[in-house]
């Protein structure tokens, strides 16, 4: 194999993984890091704050991988996937199942290194990221369960950092799993058209000519939980001034998807990467004064 064609298999399993687009690593890495700083006072241990961020750039690829794999039927029906690796035959389906078992296996090696508890866990987190894709086959609520799954980074990162989880992590859990129901709702309005055409399932279009009301409640809702969580721990106002930059966010959210414009759902969606910072960044002030 000469070294161009190494270099374009290369670039196609990085575009494939989606490494040129992070916005699903930050989306998954904030929640991992809000859980991180609680678990330890505002002073997480380095080496596992490292396993942790690795973790979770390996699993959102390998999560990528999988879903291209299990879509590959689908995506070039679709104009926002039409362009990836798989649908336009530059990786084979067999390449890509090669690909997110290597991803897997590195992240395991890395998870190996903590505890017990949390290595057990990475066992279920691995399944929930492997089995997502295929749920939009067999659910209405695909998105739902795509929040079990991101969400899990927050008991994970809690048992690698205290080897225990609290009832204050599960608060936080269910807090991130209706995020990423909101702002994966967003990202699935962009398709709606497209996914009601290949018989493919999702909130967006469960939730129909409601979707901007019911979005907004689970806001809400997500706010409530967040403040649970300060005060259960304790915190103070810079927490809690993030916690109101974050909901003007969400306020900001609900006017883009006002009139469900494609390019403004999906604006949204790019959105919630803000939300998520907001939350950290009010917890690292906050555990620093």
């Amino acid at each position: 194999m000469n070294k161009a064609l190494i270099i374009d298999r290369l670039q196609q399993y990085y575009l494939l993984a989606r490494f040129d687009k992070p916005i699903g690593i930050l989306i998954l890495l904030w929640p991992a890091l809000w859980a991180l700083w609680v678990a330890s006072d505002g002073k997480p241990d380095l080496f596992v704050l490292f396993i942790i961020c690795s973790g979770v750039v390996l699993m959102r690829a390998a999560g990528c991988v999988i879903n291209d794999y299990a879509d590959r039927e689908f995506d070039s029906k679709v104009e926002r996937t039409k362009q990836r690796p798989i649908a336009t035959g530059k990786v084979s389906p067999k390449e890509a199942l090669i690909v997110f078992v290597v991803l897997c296996l590195v992240a395991l090696m890395l998870v190996l290194q903590l505890n017990r508890m949390t290595v057990m866990l990475s066992f279920v987190a691995a399944f929930l990221a492997a089995s997502y894709p295929f749920m939009k086959r067999y659910t209405q609520l695909p998105q739902a369960y795509l929040g079990i799954a991101f969400g899990f980074a927050v008991p994970m990162s809690f048992s690698a950092q205290t080897n225990t989880i609290p009832m204050v992590a599960w608060v936080m859990y269910l807090a991130v799993m209706l995020w990423a129901l909101v702002y994966d709702t967003m990202y699935a309005m962009c398709d709606k058209e497209d996914d009601l055409k290949i018989g493919v399932k999702s909130t967006a279009i469960l939730f129909g000519e409601k979707d901007r009301e019911i979005m907004g409640v689970l806001q809400i809702v997500i706010t409530v939980l967040l403040i649970i969580v300060g005060l259960i721990q304790q915190l103070g106002l810079f927490y809690y001034g993030g916690i109101a930059i974050a909901s003007g966010l969400s306020i900001y959210q609900q006017k883009l998807i006002f009139h469900r414009e494609k390019s403004l759902c999906f604006k949204a969606f790019l959105n919630s990467n803000y939300f998520g910072m907001v939350v950290f960044v009010g917890l690292v002030l906050d555990y620093l004064m």
